[in-house]
């Protein structure tokens, strides 16, 4: 396609966008009128929005406009199945400059898309506007199918911490980014497009999860929304959390504990949540930790001490020495 978007026109834009979308049943009415309409048997519609601005989320001469769009709806995907739903819709607003090469939206509209099918989902709709700054604003849907949702403040003292998916990954690929290199390229990939274990979460919780989160701003931190939310303290055993070799092969080469990545580095979304100590977990969840009775600050610990090191992603904090919380993504600020 050639071009930009000025040249192309809102109508032309909206028109190239939504030739490339696929559906699925869930879907009774996608774009083209007011509204879609989504199905939603269980009556009770899991929601979830995000906001990716150019320059604090992401960088161009990082990430492809498609792999933008993979990390946009991933990001807003997790969070759906963290409670224990199915991801169902995703409707997206975006801001762009006239300028702008029109490949570039259609580029990022095939990575939405792309990442709905490996989910489940499809984009049934959105907005387009001109702008100064290229702004993705993703809203997701999902449906809990008739089971209760999983909370961050259903956690027991006794209950164990378990985790599926990637830790650490994206700030490793992250770190290789910042020294400008293109490799390992699995933690590279890792940080342009997370993979998130969408099946896991719904799965979590047909397993009796008592709480459950995605891994977006680092895994102290989301266990610590947890343990607040739950009144409870949690533990990590640092001797029970996967460091990769290659990670250490990176940690070595930048002078970085890869375990600070593993425990403070997000957007993996990875699922952490906490089970009964009776439930028998499948292979894919690891146990990580336990769930103990509140104490004084801080709510998490590793191996039974506070982590003396940054600990995950504040939007408004300061950046610490590898940048925010546990190292910045793409330029200043890390997507959430």
């Amino acid at each position: 396609m050639k071009g930009t978007v000025g040249e192309l026109g809102e109508f032309g834009l909206i028109r190239e966008l939504t030739a490339r979308l696929t559906t699925t049943p869930a879907v009774k009415l996608g774009p083209g009128d007011d509204a879609a309409i989504v199905a939603a048997p269980d009556r009770r519609v899991v929601a979830s929005t995000d906001i990716l601005l150019e320059g604090r989320h992401f960088r161009r001469d990082w990430s492809t406009a498609y792999d933008v769009g993979r990390k946009a709806a991933a990001q807003n995907l997790a969070d759906i199945a963290a409670m224990g739903a199915v991801p169902t819709a995703l409707l997206l607003g975006l801001v762009v400059p006239a300028e702008l090469p029109a490949t570039w939206p259609t580029e990022l509209m095939d990575g939405l898309r792309d990442e709905c099918q490996v989910a489940g989902a499809a984009v049934v709709g959105g907005d387009v506007v001109r702008g100064d700054t290229i702004t993705v604003a993703i809203t997701a849907l999902g449906d809990l199918r008739d089971h209760d949702p999983v909370t961050r403040s259903g956690a027991q003292v006794g209950d164990v911490v378990a985790v599926t998916g990637w830790l650490g990954w994206s700030a490793a690929g992250h770190a290789v980014l910042s020294r400008g290199f293109r490799s390992p390229r699995a933690f590279v990939e890792a940080h342009r497009r997370p993979e998130p274990p969408y099946h896991a979460g719904p799965a979590a919780a047909g397993l009796g999860a008592t709480a459950m989160t995605d891994v977006s701003d680092g895994l102290i931190a989301d266990l610590g929304h947890i343990a607040e939310a739950s009144n409870v303290r949690i533990d990590i055993h640092s001797g029970k959390v996967d460091v990769p070799s290659q990670m250490n092969d990176i940690g070595q080469a930048v002078g970085v504990d890869p375990l600070q990545w593993v425990l403070t580095g997000g957007e993996d979304h990875a699922m952490v949540a906490t089970f009964p100590q009776d439930v028998k977990l499948p292979a894919r969840w690891k146990v990580i930790g336990e769930v103990l009775n509140a104490s004084v600050a801080p709510r998490v610990t590793v191996d039974g001490a506070p982590w003396s090191h940054a600990g995950g992603w504040d939007h408004f904090g300061d950046a610490g020495p590898d940048g925010p919380g546990s190292g910045e993504r793409d330029g200043v600020e890390p997507s959430r």
